[in-house]
Formats: C-alpha cells, sequence, structure tokens
C-alpha cells in the first residue's frame, strides 16, 4: 500500500455488522483482541495482510476501506462548529477527526441537533416576519431536516453511486442493444410495447405534466415539444418503475428517512439515477469519457444525452473496481439556489447559505448556454479544484412562461487535469495563482476577499470611521 491506511471506523462497521464481539472477529481473522483494538481506535494502520484475510473470511470488498473516507464528514462538522452563534467553544479540525472516527453515530447526531437548531432559528425569523406583515404561521410544522436535505445527503454519503440500480440499468442496457439504436426513443417505445404491452404517445398540447402514465389504457404519454434526450430520461425513470421497483425499495430502507416526503424523493431520484445508467451504461460510457478526455460536449454529441445528463452521470463513476475520475456536480438557479449537488470528491459545498460569488459556476450566467469556461480554484484547505461550467436553458412551453435558466458546475481535485480537456491553455502548476474560494461567506476563513458579502460568523466586524476598503470593515477573531 502506498500510504497508511487508518480505518477503524470500517473495521468497526464490519464486526458490529456480522454481530461479533472484538474477541470473536480478531479470532477468525487470526490477531489478538488487543492488536484489533488498536485498529479501531485508530492506533494502528490497517495492513495490506489484514484487508486480505477480511475480504476471504468476510467478502467484503476492499475497496469498501477507501470508500468510507471520511474527509466529508470532517468538512460538514467543521462548517457545523464554525457557526458560534450556538456555542461558544473552539474546535480544532483534529478533534473533529477525532470524533468522526471514534463515533460516527455521536457525529451524525450532531449534524440533526445543528439542523434542528438552524430550523428553529429560521422558524423564529419567518415567525417574527408574519407578525409584522400580519401573516399566518403553521406552529404544527415542527422542526426537522427537509425532505430534499436528507436525500441530499444520502446520495452524498454514498458518493453518489449505488451499485445495485447501476449494475441492473446496464444489464438491461445491453439486452435491449440501446447503445446501438439508431435512436434510443424509439427502441425504448418498441421495448416496451413488446415487453409491458405499453404504447407511448408524443402529446402536441402541454398540460401541465411531462409524462403522464395511464394503467388502465396502457399508455404512456409525452409532451413533444421537449428535447429528445430528455424524452429519453423520462421513459428511462418510467421503466425503472416497472422493472427494479423491488431494488428502488431495498435502498430506500436502507436510506432510513425520517419522512414519507423524503422516502417519495428518494424514489424519484433512484428512478432517475437508473434512467441515468441505463441511457449511458456504466462501462460504455467510462471507456467514451477516458478516450475524448471527458469532454462534454463530445459525451452529449456521442452518446445523444443532454449537457446536465452526461455531467450529472460523470460524478457516479465510483464503483468498486472499476472508478473514473472523482467529479463533484452541481446545479444552480439563477437565485443561487442549489439544486442539484452530488459529489465523490472533498469539495465542500455549503449545507447551509449560498456559495462562493468567485467560484466560475456564478459567471455561468454571464454567458451564453452550453458554453464552457474553467478555472483553478482553491478551497481554504488548500486542496485545488479544476472547476468547470457551463449554463443551460430549458425548454419554454410558451411565450408567457418565464425563461428557466441553470447554472452547471463540474469539477475534480487538479491532479486530474491532465485527463480532461478542460484544462487545456490553463497554467495548472504553473506560476498563476488559483483562484482562492471559499464555501461561503459566513464560514469563509479568508479576511482580504474583496467579494465578501458578510462577516464570517466566528469573526467580529471592525469599523474604522477614518477609512474604508472595498469592504468597509475589517475582521478580528469571535471575542
Amino acid at each position: 500500500m502506498s500510504r497508511k491506511l487508518y480505518s477503524g471506523h470500517t473495521l468497526r462497521q464490519i464486526r458490529t455488522d456480522f454481530g461479533l464481539s472484538q474477541t470473536d472477529f480478531a479470532k477468525k481473522i487470526g490477531l489478538s483482541t488487543a492488536y484489533v483494538n488498536q485498529i479501531e481506535n485508530n492506533n494502528r494502520p490497517v495492513t495490506a495482510s489484514v484487508l486480505l484475510t477480511i475480504n476471504r473470511i468476510f467478502g467484503v470488498d476492499l475497496a469498501a476501506f477507501e470508500k468510507n473516507d471520511l474527509d466529508r464528514v470532517v468538512q460538514d462538522l467543521q462548517e457545523v462548529f464554525a457557526d458560534t452563534q450556538f456555542h461558544t467553544s473552539t474546535v480544532s479540525r483534529q478533534e473533529i477527526q477525532e470524533l468522526v472516527t471514534r463515533a460516527p453515530g455521536v457525529t451524525k447526531a450532531i449534524m440533526d441537533l445543528y439542523g434542528a437548531l438552524r430550523s428553529y432559528h429560521d422558524r423564529n425569523v419567518l415567525e417574527d416576519e408574519l407578525v409584522h406583515t400580519g401573516g399566518a404561521y403553521d406552529t404544527a410544522s415542527g422542526i426537522r431536516k427537509s425532505a430534499y436535505d436528507e436525500v441530499r445527503d444520502y446520495f452524498h454519503y454514498m458518493d453518489n453511486y449505488i451499485d445495485s440500480l447501476d449494475r441492473a440499468a446496464e444489464k438491461l442496457s445491453y439486452e435491449i442493444s440501446l447503445q446501438n439504436a439508431p435512436s434510443k426513443f424509439d427502441r425504448l417505445t418498441a421495448w416496451l410495447r413488446k415487453r409491458f404491452d405499453i404504447s407511448v404517445e408524443l402529446n402536441p398540447d402541454y398540460q401541465g405534466t411531462l409524462i403522464r402514465q395511464e394503467d388502465y389504457t396502457r399508455k404512456i404519454f409525452i409532451y413533444r415539444a421537449i428535447p429528445q434526450s430528455t424524452r429519453n430520461v423520462l421513459l428511462g425513470s418510467a421503466i425503472a418503475e416497472l422493472c427494479v421497483k423491488d431494488l428502488i425499495s431495498e435502498e430506500v430502507d436502507r436510506g432510513k428517512f425520517n419522512s414519507g416526503s423524503a422516502e417519495s424523493i428518494a424514489r424519484l431520484a433512484l428512478r432517475n439515477y437508473f434512467s441515468g445508467a441505463l441511457l449511458l451504461p456504466y462501462g460504455d460510457f467510462l471507456r467514451a469519457a477516458t478516450r475524448c478526455r471527458h469532454d462534454i460536449q463530445m459525451l452529449s454529441n456521442q452518446m445523444d444525452a443532454s449537457i446536465e445528463t452526461v455531467c450529472h452521470r460523470l460524478s457516479t463513476l465510483q464503483r468498486p473496481g472499476a472508478k473514473g475520475l472523482p467529479f463533484y456536480f452541481v446545479k444552480i438557479d439563477r437565485a443561487g439556489n442549489v439544486v442539484k449537488r452530488h459529489s465523490a470528491t472533498r469539495f465542500q459545498f455549503a449545507r447551509f447559505g449560498g456559495s462562493c460569488p468567485r467560484w466560475n459556476v456564478h459567471q455561468a450566467f454571464e454567458q451564453n448556454s452550453n458554453k464552457f469556461t474553467a478555472q483553478v480554484a482553491q478551497m481554504p484547505d488548500g486542496v485545488q479544484y479544476l472547476s468547470i461550467a457551463t449554463s443551460v436553458t430549458k425548454h419554454q412551453t410558451d411565450y408567457l412562461t418565464g425563461e428557466r435558466r441553470y447554472a452547471l458546475g463540474i469539477g475534480c481535485e487538479i491532479q486530474y487535469a491532465d485527463a480532461i480537456v478542460y484544462a487545456d491553455g490553463l497554467a495548472v502548476g504553473g506560476t498563476t495563482k488559483p483562484e482562492p474560494i471559499g464555501v461561503n461567506c459566513r464560514i469563509c476563513p479568508r479576511d482580504d476577499c474583496d467579494q465578501r458579502a458578510f462577516p464570517a460568523i466566528d469573526k467580529d466586524p471592525v469599523i474604522d470611521p477614518g477609512q474604508r476598503g472595498i469592504v468597509p470593515y475589517r475582521l478580528t477573531g469571535a471575542g
């Protein structure tokens, strides 16, 4: 192994899953109980021989030890402890790492508690606003993480890769020879009629839905004006409900969501995941992406898929034993709301509040749709990323309907830049300074940023009446 691997949390989870005590587990793998205890507490690394023994006896995929890297959990917890409006302690990254590796259950509880506190705080702010405006407030709504946030976190901590659905979609794609079809839409509609006696009709009028299925007539109606690539995605999602409903239910059960709404959103997201994997099967897509150096426009043209679908699929290529490059993917609306966020990288998305204005994904709104830009960006932890951004415009149903435009961001750590066409022409590793970006202003430690919207929550603003710069205050440590 090229580096020491401290993965006690993973070893402890495997032992717990098999219902074994440390003593029994140690006997099975031929180690002393004291040695296993030291590994679980990260006082010793997991050696290659121990990994191979665990794989042989328990059949555990060795990639699990890398996949369960808790860097992102550490980063999320750093954001929590940076919010000093709820506490006054100083918590170091080392202390957070210790907590995350030794007590992952406590870590999750802290993040849930913080989410509840944030919800309570936001609810009080909303209640005050409604009092001033004379509005009514539903006090029975309770305090909990939103359903969308639950589902986002589920995919976030799964590395945005769902193995059972991905493999099932790939198998079906090959069975119906989807990649050899002149038209994926025609091949899918023909297969649906043959396999399920379901016909697909294109509806010329928009009636409030892009796709509608009638079980009693065994028909699927799709709005004709949407692009062919969108029709394919919608059909793939319908096929997921027909073919892998049980697999989706198993994944939803595994997610242990706290509400029916979260379960429903998760089911839709998993159907869409299956659809993307059906249209862009793992092996074919990975090979095509590698050949063209991850040229998103070329992949879109070659594989008859939208820019957004290609970007999203690139962020899912984390199959054990056949991983692609680790990408993050984000979709943002004009107001700065994060509509989608997925990551197989250490890149930290803000869980609360907006994102950094220096990040090029926001600049995508200033350029034409499907025009790509790239930047080398550096987060406060020193990690540099190749950040690629573009914008897409969605179909308008009529003149009176407002245009829907979104910015898409995709990127990976700079060490992979040679494998990506968008890095050509950039001074990667040269004398050009990377763009300093942060998670968002509320927790960003950069005191000298001239695009800061407001002070960081752990800093006190100091205003000098005799002078001012672009930002009208200086920042000092919270007192």
